[in-house]
């Protein structure tokens, strides 16, 4: 499972974009699932980061999905139209 940071903003995000793809490719054929409890100081750069890294595992033909969402995270992904490209957690 893919973690993300407690804090998630702008200036965060291109190391964090490269971590999560990293971890991507040296994680075999398993499913993408990237975990967003721990997030608490974000904002719409940590969405960048999650279509980022759907990205990156839809082009290694892993499944992707989000878990733990944040509600405030969950709204802004609304807001920009992108919340049902994370939704679905694969199993």
């Amino acid at each position: 499972m893919l973690v993300l940071p407690a804090r998630l903003t702008h200036d965060d995000a291109p190391a964090c974009a490269r971590m999560l793809a990293q971890a991507l490719r040296s994680d075999g054929q398993q499913p993408a699932v990237a975990d967003a409890g721990a997030l608490q100081d974000f904002d719409s750069s940590a969405l960048a980061v999650l279509l980022d890294c759907r990205r990156e595992a839809l082009s290694l033909g892993k499944p992707f999905g989000v878990a733990n969402m944040p509600p405030r995270l969950r709204e802004l992904a609304n807001v920009y139209g992108v919340g049902e490209l994370l939704e679905h957690v694969p199993t």
